[in-house]
């Protein structure tokens, strides 16, 4: 199991890996779009501006987001990570409804491309970029579950099927379909759009103190129960924030225990679910039952 110094050293790697992706694409796809004056290579260009500013403010967050609790923010400041997100979704819709713009004045008056080879290049370039990223990312999430860190993930999958489909466009307009680059632009316009929105829900739901899923409440409960002397669990509640959760539950206990005795119980019980899922911060709430004998 991670410590917490751990999982804000992989947060703050995967951030500057992050920007650093995006600032070096902004170079390379600013370059190759000057030279060859394709849409679509516009379409990634913006894209990548974009990036840059959302993994910008992506650090930002989580640098605020790792801060411990203090008497103003008792729960401390993960929700900034959702904060991000939300920014995030928004500097993608834009950058899809700018794409989508392009695109259709380039379906309207086609044009041949020009360094056609270069823009290819950058393509690839671009691919491995953000393939690489991607395994840290999901490396990082896998271990932190971090919020911002998926949302950033999430948009920088579309990010792959962006630089794809910019590809084979370019492609195919160094073979004669000049319309490719702008009709790849259009489709590429929507699937970012459709991106920005996961992201919002998703970052929304958070903030929204959603539930986690039925699955590891349930799986919560089942593990409360397995302490000796516990008599069942109810009323489980949980939360996200950042990279915590927060877990709230009732514990049914024989009525005759002592103060000290059901004091250990819930502890142990907290335990329990804290060893399955170390990111759960657990209170637990003793409920005096009385045992009926068989």
């Amino acid at each position: 199991m991670k410590s917490k110094q751990e999982h804000a050293s992989l947060l703050r790697l995967a951030t500057r890996a992050s920007l650093s992706v995006a600032i070096t694409l902004v170079i390379a796809k600013a370059i190759a779009w000057w030279l060859s004056g394709s849409v679509s290579l516009l379409a990634g260009l913006t894209d990548s501006l974009l990036d840059s500013a959302a993994s910008f403010l992506n650090l930002l967050a989580v640098h605020y987001a790792l801060k411990p609790a203090d008497d103003d923010h008792r729960y401390g400041h993960g929700k900034a990570e959702s904060l991000a997100g939300l920014g995030q979704a928004l500097f993608i819709a834009v950058s899809a409804l700018l794409v989508g713009t392009q695109a259709v004045e380039r379906i309207q008056h086609p044009e041949p491309l020009h360094a056609e080879g270069l823009g290819i290049a950058v393509m690839l370039l671009a691919l491995a970029l953000t393939a690489g990223l991607l395994v840290l990312q999901r490396r990082v999430i896998r271990i932190t579950g971090s919020t911002a860190i998926r949302a950033d993930s999430l948009h920088y999958r579309s990010d792959l099927l962006l630089n794809g489909g910019i590809l084979v466009a370019l492609v195919l307009a160094s073979l004669g379909w000049d319309r490719a680059d702008g009709l790849f632009g259009m489709g590429i316009a929507f699937y970012i759009l459709w991106s920005a929105f996961s992201i919002a829900r998703e970052s929304v739901s958070v903030l929204m103190d959603e539930e986690l899923s039925t699955t590891i409440t349930d799986d919560m409960q089942r593990l409360a129960c397995t302490i000796p002397g516990v008599l069942g669990a109810h009323d489980l509640r949980s939360r996200v924030s950042g990279t915590h959760w927060y877990v709230q539950l009732h514990l049914e206990l024989p009525g005759d225990l002592s103060l000290s005795a059901a004091h250990i119980l819930c502890e142990q019980a907290a335990a329990a679910i804290t060893a399955q899922y170390p990111r759960a911060e657990v209170l637990v709430h003793a409920d005096p039952c009385e045992v009926v004998s068989a």
